[in-house]
């Protein structure tokens, strides 16, 4: 596969993932008048593993205690503590502030990939394109309502979880410049995530009912989250971060809030204000302003190899 076609693989694999995860919202919500948040977190993740391991059911063999720390690492803060805080934030704020706030996790994952990553340096067009996006984001998350709701824990707690993911993002770039197959990373990734998520089934309401199942919206909607949202779209998600590292990766994000409104409106029918297309189209221009950047710069490194090769 050629350089070009690895990014254009990588820009693929990360808009798809945006797309599932960016209506994950809508399944979340149904499934939360029979589940607990954390029931529904166990559950979905449960499911992952088992397809991921029908799929790829080698034993992985790490070749040192440090590759091992990495996936110890990302199976903590991308499977388990970002899911629990975000949902513990849910419990003690807004969602429209949680939506807001996490959001900003592009941001954090550019700053640790500045320090622990190389060539993925921090640029002004990045923090112009994030500024804008940010801003966007915010008009969708209050939809014309600007009545500012500060709930010190839970929006404490909404900061703590993009800064989490983007631990995870910086630990899973470098899980992908290591020789092992990303199906069977990110089932590693899951099984670290289940065993760090036990300790939280005894904190948090959580009941092994499985006559929930029997309704057939439950039963999708979980499948949707298991099949679609866990299995397929964090193998999707790191294969996309090893093609175009974290940083680039990590703009797609700024788009969830677009697919969920637009999802909304489809599925549940939710009202679109003209406060929402504006920051429907902020969050679309920042996230293009901060990917252009980083092509330019990759358009400039191949030009100079082709003259240095004259």
């Amino acid at each position: 596969m050629t350089r070009q076609n690895k990014i254009s693989t990588g820009h693929l694999l990360a808009l798809l993932t945006i797309l599932i995860w960016g209506t994950t919202f809508i399944s979340t919500k149904m499934l939360l008048i029979d589940f607990t948040p954390v029931e529904i977190l166990f559950f979905r993740f449960v499911i992952g593993y088992v397809v991921l391991f029908l799929i790829y059911p080698r034993m992985m063999r790490i070749t040192s205690f440090s590759e091992e720390m990495l996936f110890i690492g990302a199976g903590l803060c991308g499977v388990t503590l970002y899911f629990l805080i975000e949902n513990i934030a849910l419990v003690y704020t807004l969602a429209s502030n949680v939506g807001v706030i996490v959001s900003i996790a592009p941001f954090f994952t550019a700053v640790l990939a500045h320090f622990f990553l190389d060539g993925e340096r921090l640029h002004k067009r990045f923090i112009v394109g994030f500024a804008i996006a940010l801003t966007g984001i915010i008009l969708i998350g209050f939809n014309g309502s600007f009545i500012l709701q500060l709930n010190p824990l839970g929006d404490l707690l909404a900061f703590v979880a993009p800064a989490v993911w983007a631990v995870y993002s910086v630990l899973m770039r470098k899980i992908g410049e290591l020789s092992y197959h990303t199906i069977g990373a990110t089932r590693k990734v899951f099984f670290y995530g289940l065993v760090f998520m036990l300790p939280a089934l005894f904190l948090f309401e959580f009941q092994f009912d499985l006559t929930r199942f029997a309704n057939t919206a439950n039963l999708m909607n979980l499948l949707f989250l298991g099949l679609g949202a866990s299995a397929l779209c964090f193998v999707t998600w790191n294969r996309a971060v090893s093609l175009l590292g974290a940083v680039k990766t990590s703009v797609y994000i700024y788009l969830v809030p677009v697919i969920t409104v637009v999802a909304s409106a489809l599925m549940l029918h939710e009202r679109i204000t003209w406060i929402t297309l504006l920051g429907a189209l902020l969050t679309l221009v920042g996230s293009f302003i901060s990917e252009k950047k980083y092509k330019e710069k990759t358009t400039t490194v191949v030009s100079c190899q082709k003259f240095n090769n004259i």
